[in-house]
Formats: C-alpha cells, structure tokens, sequence
C-alpha cells in the first residue's frame, strides 16, 4: 500500500517530471544571434559586472573574476559562453517593457503639492483599512508619516502600482521611494472597471487612457480610483544616489535598455541575455536578467526597462511583441542543460 506521504512524494515528481518535458533546450552559436556583431558588448560587461559578484551559482560568480581583467568584452562572452534557446511547448514569447515612474514634488505642502506619499503606520497590519479610508480620513494626519508631497494624485495612483520610483524636488534634487508595505486589500484593476462600465473596450485602455480619463473627469475619476481599496505605503531609499537606476530583485541599480526582467525559474539572476524583439522598433541587444515581476512567467517571457520618467513610461508601456531570448550560459552549464533534456 502507497502511503499519503509516498504518493504525495511520487505525485511531485511526475509533476516535476511533467514540466521538464514540456521544455526544450538548443545550443546555438553566436554566429546564430542576430545583430550580435553589431551590438555594443563593452556597455552589457559593465551591467553585468554589477551583479554578477552576488551570483549564486560558481561557475558564473568564477567568470565574474575573469570579467573584471578582461580587454576584448566580446571575446569574453564568446569564449565563456554559449547562448541556449529555452523554449516550453505551447507558450510564445512576449516581450514588455516597465520603468520607474518621476514625479514633481515637495518635502513640504503647498497649494501645489498636496498629496501625500505615507510610510506605514505600525498599526497597519493584516487588512487594514482601505483606500478611501485612508485618504478622505483623519488616520494618517498630523503624525509624520508624509515622505513627501505631490502635485498629481493620479501619478501617485500609478507610483503604487509601480511600487517604486523618483521624485524630482523643487531645486532640481531627487529622492527615490520604495514600497514599504500595504493596507492588506486585494487590488481591484481600474482598467476593468472602466471596461465593465462600457467606458472603452478592451483593446483600447492602457495606463495612458485611464490617467486621460480621470483628469478628464476629476470627480469620477477620484471614485474610479478609490474603487480599488489596495493602498501602497513607501520607504524612502537612501542606499543608492537617485542620480542612479533603482535597485532591481539583485538589490543592485538597474540599468535602461541593458537590464531585464525575466523569470528566474528559467534564467538565472545575473545571467546574460540576448534579446531578439520583433514587432515595432525591432531590438537586438545584449541584456542582462537583474530583475523579476510577479506577471514575468515563462522561459520566454521578459520585461525590458527603459528607465525613468515619462519618456520611458510612453515607450515602456507601448512594447508588447514578440521575438526570442536566449541565455548564455557558461559553457558547461550550457552543454549539460542539453544532455538533461535528451535523458
């Protein structure tokens, strides 16, 4: 007779064993990866040499030694490296983008700046209260908890969203917030509300629409906000200059058009990436995986940053194509992920 614990034990590995054969991994020579001559590989060493000192896996943090004397950035990867297609059965590859949004702002109130930015309350555990609450409420008043002011509530919506970004200063100075927790509720998507409504379709809203349409319509548009009773709390970061990118999920400054989100189920932190983007603007780059995001999935699923501000916002927030991405692996790594793959 199975056991409850044995057949649980057994279901996992079928599981595991399930999912594996639904990947498939090729080595591919560098010859094989489009534009890569043309790339500027000396700017991808330097994003790599960033994180890749906090590699958890030997054989990259042992080339991360070799990267710092290195003369020729493109031999390095050539010579080290082989990059490995890692598709699933059945799942395209889709490329985004994200960014880290800028606010105007004050350390003090003003007629103009007027929204507060909150670091949590103690007391604000488990489900707490909501966003109207929180906003139209006494709670948080007079206690010192403002990290700042701003002068839109609806970008300020978006920076919870977000869950990070910069806040440009009177004088030109920058501070950087962080999430700092939550209000316990689940968050309600105002884009669906509005699609519910009969308000747009579908295929027509996108970050850009919504903030249109609640400046448009300043009293429902406030209601339409409130309809999502998720509230973000901030910290402020001082471990790293706002003058730099924001940390990514390696805890280290990511970096424009050279840093991307990817899922490290698949991709290992650190590792470099070629980017292959087709659609609009097609991309050809060498990237590297320094951040996560909770809707990256997939071996083929990628996230690229374009940095910060509304430039980067509009450019982030049109990119969803297809294309491919490929790993490069150490090449012994790269060559046993193979083998596996046919036993």
């Amino acid at each position: 007779m199975i056991t409850k614990l044995a057949a649980a034990s057994l279901a996992g590995l079928l599981a595991a064993t399930s999912a594996q054969a639904d990947l498939s991994y090729k080595v591919l020579e560098f010859q094989d990866l489009e534009g890569w001559d043309e790339d500027d590989h000396a700017s991808a060493l330097q994003v790599f040499l960033n994180t890749c000192m906090d590699m958890d896996q030997p054989d990259y943090a042992a080339l991360c030694s070799v990267a710092e004397t290195i003369e020729n950035p493109r031999a390095f990867f050539e010579l080290f490296f082989r990059p490995v297609l890692i598709e699933e059965t059945g799942k395209d590859a889709l490329f985004t983008g994200y960014f880290e949004p800028e606010l105007d702002g004050s350390l003090a109130p003003s007629a103009r700046y007027r929204y507060p930015v909150y670091a949590k309350p103690r007391e604000a555990k488990g489900q707490w209260l909501t966003r109207e609450q929180i906003e139209t409420g006494d709670t948080m008043k007079g206690r010192g908890l403002e990290i700042a002011w701003v002068d839109d509530p609806v970008e300020l919506f978006f920076l919870q969203i977000q869950g990070s970004g910069r806040i440009r200063l009177p004088s030109g100075a920058h501070i950087r917030v962080g999430y700092g927790g939550n209000n316990g509720h689940k968050y309600r998507s105002i884009g669906q509300e509005l699609i519910r409504r009969g308000i747009y379709k579908s295929h027509q809203v996108s970050a850009q629409v919504i903030q249109n349409w609640v400046r448009r319509n300043p009293v429902d548009g406030n209601e339409l906000l409130r309809h999502n009773p998720s509230y973000v709390f901030f910290r402020k970061v001082t471990r790293v200059s706002p003058e730099q990118g924001p940390l990514g999920a390696m805890n280290r400054s990511i970096t424009a058009l050279r840093s991307v989100a990817v899922d490290p189920k698949y991709t290992p932190l650190g590792a470099p990436v070629w980017v292959e983007k087709d659609g609009e603007g097609p991309m050809r780059r060498l990237m590297i995986a320094q951040d996560t995001g909770s809707a990256i999935k997939g071996a083929q699923r990628a996230d690229v940053f374009f940095g910060t501000g509304d430039t980067a916002g509009k450019a982030a927030g049109r990119l969803r194509d297809p294309g491919r991405m490929m790993v490069l692996m150490p090449i012994q790594r790269a060559y046993a992920s193979v083998l596996e793959d046919e036993q």
